[in-house]
Parts: C-alpha cells; sequence; structure tokens
C-alpha cells in the first residue's frame, strides 16, 4: 500500500479573494474619481461664467466708448467724432462677421416712439426688448441672420444744439460661436489637467496600497516557508502599526502552540517511557511461563502476568484521561449546574468496597450537614455516616435542588475526586481512616478528602502534581502508584475553573487533606459579568 497523500491546506474562499489592496483600491479610487469630476464641473461652471464675463465686458466697453463719441455738431445736430470709427475697427477685429455695432437716435418728445435716425452700423439689429428703458445695459440674447447672437443695448437722452432732447440708442451684437469655441477649448484643457491628475492620484494610490502592504506579503512568504517546521514567532519588523496587534495576537498563538507541542512531546516521552517498564516484565514473565515445566509455578507466573496487565491497564487508562484533561475546553462546551455534592456521595459509594477490603473507615459527611463556615474545622470520625455499602447502594435519592451547585462537567469532577479518594485508599494504612465532605465557604464550592496516612511534606506537595512524581515514602512523605493521579485531577480541576490544594490533615493530626475547590455557581457567574 502507498503512503497516504498529504491534504492540501485549505484554500480561502472566493470572497477572500477580494483583498485589502483591491478593497482599498475599490474605495479610493472611485471616491477620487467623483471628486474630481465635481471639481472639474465646477471649473467648468466658473470657466463658462468667467468667458461670458470677459466677452460681456468687450462688448459693454466698445458700446460705452461709441456712446461717449455721440456729439453735437457745428450745425448744432448729433453726430458721431473720429474716434467712432476706430471703436468699431478694434471691436470688429478678428472675426467682423461674428461682431456688429448700431448707433441710432431718435427725438425724444414723450409722443410716443419717433423714427430713428442710423448714425453707425445696421439698422436690421434686433431691438432691445424693453425699448423704452434707459440708463442700465440691457443683455439679450437674439438671432441675427440666421446666427445666434448676444445682444446688448445701451440708451440715454443728449440734447442738440438747440436744446432738443433725443434717445441715443447704442448696440452691439456678437455671435455666440467664438465664445462656445473659447469654452470648449478650456473644456479641453481642463479634462486633459484633469486626466493627469486622475493617472497620477491612481499611480500615488496603487504605489502607497502597495508599499503599504509589503510587510504583510513579507509575512506570507515567511510563514510559507515554515511549512513543516516547528512553530515560530513572526518577525514584527516595519509591520505597520494597525497591523502589529494581529501579528503579536499570532505570536500569542504560535507561543500557546508551542507550549501544547512541547507539553504533548514530553507526555508521549513519559509515556513511552513509563509503559516500556511493564512490557518488559510481561515478555519476561511470559517467557518464563513457556518454560515453565510445573502447572502450579506457570499459574503463579502467570497471575503475576495478569496483575501486571491490570497495572498497565490503570496506567493507559490514566494516560488517556490526563491527555483529556490537559486539554483546553472548547468555545461551544457549555457547562451545565452540577452538584457536587452529588458527585462526591456516588463517589465514595463507588470506593466502599476497596476501602472495606483494606479495613479502612471511608466516611461521608453531607453537604447539608456541614455549617457554610466550618468546613475547615476538624472532622470527627464519629460524626461520619459509616453505613453498610448494601444500604447507601439500595436507598432511593429523591430529585433535589443542587446543594453545592457549581458550572462543571460531572464526569470530570467525578473523576477529580475518584483520583483523590483512590490516592487516600492507597496511602493509608489498613484500619486508617478516611473522610470526605463537602461544603461552602467564602463563596467556594470545597470537596475535602482527609485521610490519616503518611501525608506529603510541605515543601514537596507541588512536585506531587507534577506527571510520573513520586515522593520518597518515610520522610513524612508518601509515594503514588504511577505518578498520575493528582496530575490528572489537578488537570480536571483547573480544567472546570477550580483547582486541588494539598495540606495538613486538620487537628494537627498526621495525614493528609486534598481539598477541590470551584467557583460556587450564581456567586462567580455575577462577578465575572
Amino acid at each position: 500500500m502507498g503512503m497516504p497523500a498529504r491534504p492540501e491546506p485549505p484554500r480561502s474562499p472566493q470572497g477572500a479573494r477580494f483583498g485589502i489592496r483591491a478593497r482599498l483600491l475599490t474605495l479610493l479610487i472611485p471616491g477620487i474619481l467623483a471628486l474630481l469630476a465635481f471639481d472639474s464641473w465646477n471649473d467648468l461652471g466658473a470657466l463658462r461664467t468667467q468667458a461670458q464675463a470677459g466677452y460681456d465686458q468687450a462688448m459693454l466697453d466698445a458700446a460705452r466708448a461709441l456712446q461717449r463719441s455721440v456729439g453735437t455738431g457745428p450745425d448744432g445736430s448729433l453726430r458721431l467724432d473720429a474716434s467712432a470709427a476706430q471703436v468699431r475697427t478694434l471691436f470688429e477685429s478678428g472675426s467682423p462677421q461674428h461682431k456688429r455695432l448700431h448707433v441710432a437716435i431718435a427725438p425724444h418728445d414723450g409722443q410716443g416712439p419717433a423714427q430713428q435716425q442710423l448714425l453707425l452700423g445696421d439698422a436690421d439689429l434686433p431691438p432691445p426688448p424693453d425699448p423704452a428703458g434707459a440708463g442700465e445695459p440691457q443683455w439679450y440674447d437674439s438671432t441675427y441672420r440666421g446666427k445666434e447672437v448676444r445682444m446688448l443695448a445701451l440708451q440715454s437722452e443728449l440734447r442738440d444744439g438747440q436744446g432738443r432732447p433725443w434717445v441715443v440708442t447704442v448696440q452691439a451684437a456678437e455671435g455666440t460661436q467664438p465664445r462656445a469655441e473659447a469654452e470648449s477649448a478650456a473644456l479641453r484643457q481642463a479634462l486633459v489637467r484633469d486626466a493627469r491628475m486622475v493617472v497620477l492620484v491612481v499611480v500615488l494610490v496603487a504605489l502607497g496600497v502597495t508599499w503599504s502592504l509589503r510587510p504583510l506579503r513579507r509575512l506570507r512568504r515567511e510563514v510559507r516557508a515554515r511549512r513543516g517546521q516547528a512553530p515560530q514567532p513572526l518577525d514584527m519588523a516595519g509591520v505597520p502599526r494597525e497591523v502589529a496587534p494581529l501579528v503579536d495576537a499570532i505570536n500569542e498563538q504560535v507561543a500557546s502552540y508551542r507550549e501544547l507541542l512541547d507539553a504533548q512531546s514530553q507526555f508521549l516521552a513519559d509515556a513511552s517511557h513509563q509503559l516500556r517498564t511493564p512490557l518488559a516484565i510481561m515478555l519476561t514473565q511470559a517467557g518464563v511461563a513457556l518454560r515453565e515445566k510445573d502447572p502450579q509455578q506457570m499459574r503463579a507466573t502467570l497471575h503475576a502476568m495478569v496483575a501486571q496487565l491490570e497495572r498497565s491497564r490503570r496506567l493507559s487508562e490514566q494516560l488517556l484521561s490526563l491527555a483529556h484533561a490537559s486539554e483546553q475546553p472548547g468555545a461551544g462546551d457549555a457547562q451545565a449546574v452540577v452538584d457536587l455534592n452529588a458527585i462526591a456521595r456516588e463517589v465514595v459509594l463507588a470506593h466502599l468496597l476497596p476501602a472495606h477490603e483494606k479495613e479502612q473507615d471511608l466516611g461521608w459527611i453531607d453537604a447539608l450537614e456541614v455549617a457554610q463556615d466550618g468546613i475547615g474545622e476538624p472532622a470527627e470520625p464519629e460524626e461520619d455516616e459509616d453505613v453498610p455499602p448494601e444500604d447507601l447502594q439500595s436507598e432511593p435519592v429523591p430529585p433535589s435542588p443542587p446543594a453545592v451547585p457549581v458550572h462543571a462537567s460531572a464526569p470530570e469532577l467525578h473523576e477529580v475526586l475518584a483520583n483523590l479518594v483512590h490516592n487516600a485508599i492507597v496511602h493509608t494504612p489498613t484500619g486508617g481512616h478516611i473522610t470526605v465532605r463537602v461544603g461552602v465557604a467564602d463563596g467556594w464550592a470545597q470537596a475535602e478528602v482527609i485521610d490519616d496516612g503518611p501525608g506529603i511534606a510541605a515543601g514537596r506537595r507541588d512536585e506531587v502534581f507534577g506527571r510520573f512524581r513520586q515522593g520518597a515514602p518515610g520522610q513524612g512523605s508518601r509515594g503514588t502508584s504511577t505518578g498520575l493521579g493528582l496530575a490528572i485531577a489537578r488537570a480536571y480541576a483547573r480544567r472546570n475553573g477550580g483547582d486541588v490544594v494539598l495540606g495538613d490533615a486538620p487537628g494537627g493530626a498526621s495525614g493528609l487533606r486534598a481539598t477541590l475547590q470551584l467557583p460556587l455557581a450564581g456567586t462567580h457567574d455575577s462577578a465575572a459579568r
């Protein structure tokens, strides 16, 4: 059979391909183009207004110059002086087909409109919309000889040599084509200028985004180059300040993962070391049994192998429990409210027979019988509820509210207390006393396992929680059967938000008190929120 194919890393979904660069460019470029378009529209309006104002001002200057050129001749009549021809020449220069000047006078006798007398220009120019108006310039658009023109009319009152009043009308006409051409040329220049600006802005934005994202591409190459290697923290040199928290969080995750890998490596090394010895012993015993001729001796060897297998089975179960307890609970592992008092009672019931086999007094004090501030008081053996196991197992347990409610996993708490009670049974001498009781102190749920065995020296209590750590018997200390019981108990306790604490037996007597501490449901929940 061939080797299984190496699984491919998960690919990013299609939506994730719309990366930061595309998002920034999608947001920035349209916005910049819209701003430039709005600015160009404003510039075009201002340019059109300025162009119209410039052309209108030229027409107004020429019309006022003609208006000033009207004066009284030697015979007392109104006529134009020599400057009028110069004004007309200057005004119509360049494109005379689009420019016209007109000067006419009419008597102002107050009896209605009079026949005008033409002094200069064409008589067929469109009249102003308000012929009777005078004073301010009159601007209007009209059509002259089939072409659109911009018109200006100035009217003023002037007296001749005999003192008769006359209405002087000066008109200026200019085709709109030069204005449209000037506006088109200015618009083309503005569009070219704005196009250059758009190209420059797009290039600068693209270069800026690319330059800003360069550290991320470096990090991606660095991560891909480490494929198959031990995880290492990412180099934060040159990382933008906005991305630094993400890289820091990744480095924290890498450090946590390295700790997990180191713990697993150490666990595998310890497990292989501990399993190697019983396997070697059983191999030797099997060889002896094969060579043995005496059936009695063979049976004795087989019994020894069975005992060794039992110890190996328990070691394997404890290794699996320790591996599970070392895992962190997932975000979806919701913990229900369980009764620590009921769980401890079940553990006591399960260990009554092993304790009776060693003639030990395994007692139980219900949480309902313990005062809230009295859990630290010495346990009196005569107050223990020492009931035969057959009576306890047959006694029905009516449903009732939890006596000591905690947020935890019931099987894991059962494993914690089972390891503590088993450890007490193993190390308490024949005829000794073991007391289990549950109570509440300072808002914490506590389950105590108290025995009168050899105890553990205060300076070595933290050591016995290590994996495969065994205290030396004698010297005020006790050994452990596999070195995993207390490690499993503490791991499960911490997994559920609590801890296991070792102390001296109450009352100054020899022995050990192992206390499981857990947050009481309803007390630490509100504080955490």
